[in-house]
């Protein structure tokens, strides 16, 4: 136990060190570097639980978890800044505007906007700044777009906003994702246990992109987790719940394939789509009644924007090595569609997040996604599995969003998966969900 404990100290020290130093656009040689340290702590903490009776381990990986998570609290958001946008989106509303009405830069919203979020003189030159018409700068990123976010982080954001003192600025929403990623970290220690839940509550990408950056992927998750924990009992109760994930962030539409494995009877499918869908939509209602625009809000433009239509900027980048770029598109959608498929009709019933986190990590491999905070959601599907070999997918998204070399990063992972199915595969009777 004292070796664990050595190594979650350690661990903590070095993601102190990470989310205190300059970000990616300044120095991402030596950030990926710290990084990289932290996920080999972890990894060698991760490993050495194993020796540490259940009791004692539950409490560590709680304890060690809340360590670790706080560390993601000790400076402002170092390699986002979509928590500004969050932090505006919650005063928008709060000021009974919808925030799928207007850009942050429009008129009709300037009685909102003060000096921490927009900004004017010698500061605009600091990197992660958009510039404005007319001068000065703001912290909020695509500031000339509407937003993106779903109703559920919308409501997340406002009742944030709500609770946080007047100027605590960044603050309430970093806490707002200890809380969140430390609910998460005891809803995966009851269901899967603390050897599996440390994957989850160590892991590096937790204090740095729910807690330092603050992303609202943390809400999903908690959500996510739920929602797959419940389907094994109450299966219209878990569906709703990941209706409330879908509607929090759009990623965890994913798990759909692994939330019906093994479902057979139109009825049974029902019951978990019917309330899923109902939930969602009841969520998005109270905006489609206010706005003035689409509930969508950027999304369109952001996906083209991201190379997810033409298979650009990184997008596709292992399909790509094989095929021609044009084909690329039509390939994911057959591959992904294919493994879908088969985890609906082969995945097992009882073991939900099993099947789900084929689907995900499969479409990160095939997406290669260049933000590495999308792989919260995969992180906690490892936690609840066990698969670790899935890791490596994550800390690919990591450094595809540090350095640009996602494909290499994406193609090691995507090796170490294979690594991993082949010592699985033969103790296992299904030769495709064994991994």
């Amino acid at each position: 136990m004292k070796l664990t404990v050595t190594l979650v100290g350690a661990l903590v020290a070095a993601l102190a060190v990470a989310v205190t130093r300059r970000g990616q656009l300044a120095d991402p040689a030596g950030l990926i570097g710290w990084y990289a340290v932290c996920w080999a702590l972890f990894a060698a903490a991760a490993w050495s639980l194993r020796r540490v009776p259940p009791r004692r381990a539950a409490a560590l990986v709680v304890a060690g978890g809340l360590a670790v998570a706080a560390a993601g609290l000790l400076d402002v958001p170092r390699t986002s800044t979509d928590s500004y946008r969050y932090a505006w989106d919650g005063r928008v509303q709060a000021a009974g505007v919808s925030p799928y009405d207007h850009p942050p830069v429009a008129e009709e919203l300037a009685g909102l906007r003060d000096d921490w979020l927009f900004l004017d003189g010698p500061v605009c030159e600091t990197a992660y700044l958009s510039w404005l018409w007319g001068g000065g700068c703001t912290r909020i990123n695509r500031p000339r777009v509407p937003t993106i976010y779903p109703p559920v982080s919308e409501a997340y954001f406002l009742a944030v906003h709500t609770l946080s003192p007047p100027g605590s600025r960044h603050k309430p929403l970093q806490v707002g994702g200890l809380l969140l990623a430390m609910a998460t970290t005891l809803l995966l220690v009851r269901r899967a246990g603390p050897q599996q839940a440390c994957l989850w509550a160590w892991c590096p990408a937790v204090p740095i992109e729910a807690v330092n950056n603050a992303h609202a992927d943390a809400l999903s998750v908690f959500l996510a987790v739920a929602a797959l924990g419940l389907l094994t009992r109450r299966r219209a109760a878990g569906g709703a719940l990941l209706g409330a994930a879908v509607a929090a962030k759009f990623l965890p539409a994913v798990l759909l394939p692994g939330a019906l494995s093994g479902v057979r009877r139109p009825r049974d499918a029902v019951t978990i789509l019917g309330p899923a869908l109902l939930v969602a939509a009841v969520a998005y209602l109270p905006y489609v009644l206010v706005s003035n625009a689409s509930v969508f809000g950027y999304l369109g433009g952001y996906t083209s924007e991201e190379g997810y239509a033409a298979g650009s900027g990184g997008r596709y980048g292992l399909v790509r090595l094989l095929v021609p770029d044009a084909w690329a598109l039509p390939v994911v959608v057959v591959l992904l569609g294919a493994v879908a498929a088969y985890t609906v009709w082969k995945g097992d019933p009882a073991r939900p997040w099993q099947g789900g986190l084929v689907v995900t990590g499969v479409a990160f491999l095939l997406l290669t996604p260049g933000y590495s905070w999308y792989a919260l959601l995969l992180v906690a599907l490892v936690a609840l599995d066990g698969r670790w070999e899935w890791l490596g997918v994550a800390a690919a998204g990591a450094v595809a969003y540090v350095t640009g070399f996602g494909t290499i990063a994406y193609a090691l992972a995507a090796l170490a998966v294979l690594i991993g199915w082949s010592v699985r595969a033969p103790a296992r009777t299904d030769p495709v969900l064994a991994y």
